[in-house]
């Protein structure tokens, strides 16, 4: 669950990426400063998954460590789901076909929330 950062310092747009919440006891690697893959249940022959890895949800408290007060910025959350088969798979296999070559077997889909916004400039309303 990894809050995207995007701030215009100066004018200029950048985003980073603080992975925050990671499922299965998984940890960030301190080298790469990557979270490795929730993995992959998908039995290919029979075309099922297992939903036994990830989590169903996460909470987490966060607080941006290079916060800057004088900075605009906007505060995101991005999710990743479990690889799950691809519906043009499920359709190739009770079709007896193999999968169209030039697509991913799998997907892995993704939801985002909608923005936090902060402006120090912008004053306060309840």
């Amino acid at each position: 669950m990894p809050p995207i950062f995007a701030t215009e310092p100066g004018g200029r747009h950048f985003e980073k990426v603080f992975d925050v919440a990671l499922s299965g006891g998984r940890k960030v690697d301190p080298r790469t400063g990557k979270a490795p893959p929730v993995g992959n249940t998908i039995n290919r022959t029979n075309l099922t998954y297992a939903n036994t890895i990830g989590a169903p949800s996460l909470q987490v408290r966060w607080s941006d460590p290079e916060f800057d007060p004088a900075t605009l910025a906007a505060y995101y959350v991005r999710v990743l789901e479990i690889p799950t088969p691809r519906w043009s798979s499920y359709d190739a296999h009770r079709l007896g076909r193999e999968p169209l070559v030039k697509q991913s077997f799998s997907i892995q889909e993704r939801a985002f929330t909608s923005p936090i916004w902060y402006d120090a400039q912008m004053p306060v309303r309840y």
